[in-house]
């Protein structure tokens, strides 16, 4: 490590040395969060930390906030790995630690191997170990891990990005900038969402406060190159910064994964943005918290500025609270909340609110949000006659499905505002699923394959029609959260009765099944689960084709995706 900078990464000689014995070592490939972690330890972000946590670290911080020589240190930076992958390791091993596509970028010299008492450390890090009532503990719950490694990190190589490589600039870049530009004083600031007018008024009010230049470091994951969400807000940061007053800000990208513990994980901001050159950091009300859950915050207002004031001096960076401001109706300008009666103030829209003004194509207040920076929410999140979505039905084989399908294909190709695609199940299990059989498992990979490529037809602003039988409600569920993403999902229950479908009976499946000839089919031998949220249930037993057909229309035209 390097004394001075806390980086760690090799010489070029020394690391072209470790690359050749690269091939012989085990590997594991990070994920987004460990990528994240990988590289602000190796920019010497999370300097004194010269690698993962040994345990007594890992315990130290966990109870009292500081490593065992007594400096703070807020939360624990751990490799968790797979019983699999750590079960072939031991202490004096070497492990290369991969970028997702299985390139090196560091090698880590294990030193401890350990199970942790996941429990314990949620207790102690976010205060509860209920996942319903806070979104951190839901998502440090959903890692898998069973052991933690500690030793020291020889980094080989950065994570590579493509993206926004202006912004992305190392700690050691930043500072060696703000010395080029006399910068002595500088507020830092790491916002999580959007940023907007009201932002603005705060931020040069903090910054006057701190008699210092800005620093805009919003968080930046480890993005797939499929990650609309990421692109859009950096563009939507860019497009705020541009309205700051020029030469006083600068704009980059901080790759600290979150976490969502609140106070502690302010501290670690505080102290990421202490290694980029910051002096002061701008904290908010609810700094380092998860997105509310059940409309409630996890942690009391202010808790995160109240913990970095008291350490402050030993931090070295001095917290800045937020200003509350309210926009007044009547003088059109942001005020001190304490300078603004109720009946004068003006709410600004909640995150709800918001997507669904985008969503319907209604007018944003322009108090409220930058022209430039609405037009980037705007190219990003059109109004839903714009976007694509998925029909997605679901049904007993005989129920109706296909055509149904056939017909809303028909009319949307005779439309031709949007492109459509059909997936039909059997038209699927043609191309797509051959070698799958019908077992539980293959049927859940089968419905998830057509999710996914309904995902991204409807990512690119198309119409995928799905019509499989889809029998169980888990990988239902798991298209509606893949699919949501990118567009609409519309789930419709075909729910002609089993004795309407045998019946019907055109393809003789039901017959085979009854004989005794053809196992596992759907409503005979294996279970078909109702939707629980389905968008429309349609029984066709009563029903003409184009009938039903209308009904779909009709919801489609009141969701807003169809005019």
């Amino acid at each position: 490590m390097n004394k001075e900078t806390g980086v760690l990464l090799l010489p070029s000689g020394e690391a072209q040395a470790l690359r050749r014995r690269i091939p012989e070592l085990p590997g594991w490939d990070l994920g987004r969060r460990g990528l994240c972690d990988l590289e602000l330890l190796m920019q010497g972000a999370f300097a004194p930390l010269g690698g993962y946590m040994s345990r007594e670290q890992y315990e130290s911080v966990l109870a009292g906030m500081r490593l065992p020589d007594g400096r703070l240190w807020p939360l624990p930076i751990c490799l968790a790995l797979p019983e699999a992958v750590a079960g072939a390791l031991e202490p004096g091993a070497e492990l290369a630690l991969n970028d997702r596509e299985g390139f090196p970028l560091a090698v880590l010299r294990v030193e401890e191997l350990w199970r942790p008492d996941r429990r314990a450390e949620a207790l102690a890090l976010f205060g509860t170990d209920d996942p319903s009532g806070h979104a951190g503990v839901r998502r440090f719950f959903e890692e898998p891990c069973d052991y933690y490694v500690s030793g020291p990190l020889l980094g080989l190589h950065l994570p590579v990005h493509h993206d926004f490589l202006d912004l992305r600039r190392s700690p050691d870049e930043l500072r060696t900038s703000f010395r080029r530009m006399g910068w002595s004083r500088v507020l830092g600031t790491h916002p999580h969402r959007l940023l907007h007018r009201m932002d603005r008024e705060v931020l040069l009010g903090a910054a006057r406060r701190a008699d210092a230049n800005i620093l805009l470091m919003p968080a930046a994951d480890q993005p797939f190159l499929v990650d609309d969400d990421h692109f859009h807000k950096v563009r939507c940061h860019r497009a705020f910064f541009r309205n700051l007053p020029e030469g006083m800000a600068q704009l980059g990208l901080l790759p600290l994964a979150s976490r969502g513990a609140g106070p502690r994980e302010a501290m670690l901001q505080a102290l990421a943005l202490k290694s980029c050159g910051c002096t002061h950091f701008l904290v908010d009300a609810s700094q380092g918290e998860p997105q509310p859950c059940n409309g409630a915050h996890a942690y009391p207002p202010r808790a995160a500025f109240e913990l970095l004031e008291r350490h402050a001096d030993e931090l070295g960076i001095e917290p800045v609270l937020a200003e509350s401001l309210r926009y007044h109706s009547r003088r059109r300008c942001f005020l001190p909340a304490a300078q603004v009666r109720p009946e004068e103030s003006v709410a600004p829209p909640t995150p709800e609110e918001l997507d669904t003004l985008l969503e319907f194509g209604r007018d944003i207040p322009s108090w409220y949000v930058f022209p430039d920076v609405l037009e980037e929410m705007r190219r990003a999140h059109p109004p839903r006659h714009r976007q694509g979505f998925s029909v997605f039905f679901t049904g007993l084989s005989g129920a109706g499905k296909s055509t149904l399908a056939k017909i809303l294909y028909v009319r949307f190709m005779e439309e031709g505002s949007r492109p459509v695609t059909l997936l039909d199940g059997d038209i699927v299990r043609r191309n797509l699923s051959s070698e799958l059989g019908f077992s539980r498992e293959h049927r859940v990979l089968n419905v998830t394959r057509i999710g996914f490529v309904a995902s991204e037809i409807v990512k690119n602003r198309g119409i995928a029609i799905c019509a499989p039988i889809a029998p169980y409600e888990e990988a239902r569920r798991a298209n509606r959260e893949l699919i949501s993403q990118y567009g609409g999902y519309v789930e419709i229950h075909v729910s002609t009765s089993l004795e309407v479908c045998e019946r019907r009976d055109r393809k003789g499946l039901y017959a085979k099944a009854r004989a005794g000839l053809k196992k596992g089919v759907t409503g005979v031998d294996d279970p078909f689960e109702p939707p629980q949220h389905a968008d429309l249930s349609l029984d066709t037993s009563g029903l003409s084709p184009e009938e039903a057909a209308r009904k779909v229309f009709l919801l489609l035209e009141q969701m807003g995706y169809v005019r």
